[in-house]
């Protein structure tokens, strides 16, 4: 197993870490949890950017990653979006809450291109992420970790909602586009 790969593994230990900051009762402040689970979400994502890097750098490409870096990006997101939702709901976000429905559709989309790959494996084939998918998963990134910051602070308030709404156009072109390229998976022969 090479180094990209160990590191999309990382990503998926991480996130039970940052399940297990933010779900179990560790007698933490509010704060510290916040703050505990940004520094985990955000090593986290550079493990993304930097297994990617490696991986083209020096051409350790492997479908192994490529089915498992996406997945791990899904279950990073998903766990984050989902906490901040149910954080929100609690009235525990300075930030406010995340509206549950944006995380439906995202969650939605990720179910969707997950089925197309399946459906492209049984052929034998191998379907990366496009540019869209990692634009929306960077913009996505970007929106947790506003949401996961503990500043009561109205302009990162306006900004956190202004990113979750990216995010959701982001989510459905990407899907759209994801779904069109790769129609030819569905394609009877």
């Amino acid at each position: 197993m090479n180094i990209a790969n160990k590191l999309t593994l990382l990503r998926i230990f991480l996130v039970f870490v940052l399940m297990g900051v933010i779900w179990l009762p560790l007698g933490l402040s509010m704060s510290v949890v916040l703050w505990v689970s940004l520094g985990i979400f955000i090593v986290a994502s550079f493990t993304d950017y930097l297994d990617g890097h490696l991986a083209r750098k020096y051409h350790l490409i492997t479908d192994l990653g490529k089915f498992m870096d996406p997945l791990a990006d899904k279950m990073l997101v998903a766990t984050a979006l989902l906490a901040i939702v149910d954080l929100g709901n609690k009235g525990l976000l300075p930030i406010g809450t995340l509206p549950a429905w944006i995380v439906v559709f995202i969650i939605l989309r990720e179910f969707m291109v997950s089925g197309i790959r399946l459906v492209a494996a049984t052929q034998n084939t191998v379907l990366a992420a496009n540019y869209w998918g990692k634009l929306k998963t960077v913009v996505q990134m970007l929106t947790i970790i506003v949401y996961l910051l503990p500043i009561e602070n109205e302009f990162l308030s306006m900004i956190a909602i202004c990113l979750a709404y990216v995010s959701l156009v982001l989510t459905l072109l990407s899907g759209f586009i994801y779904l069109w390229q790769n129609r030819k998976v569905f394609e009877t022969k």
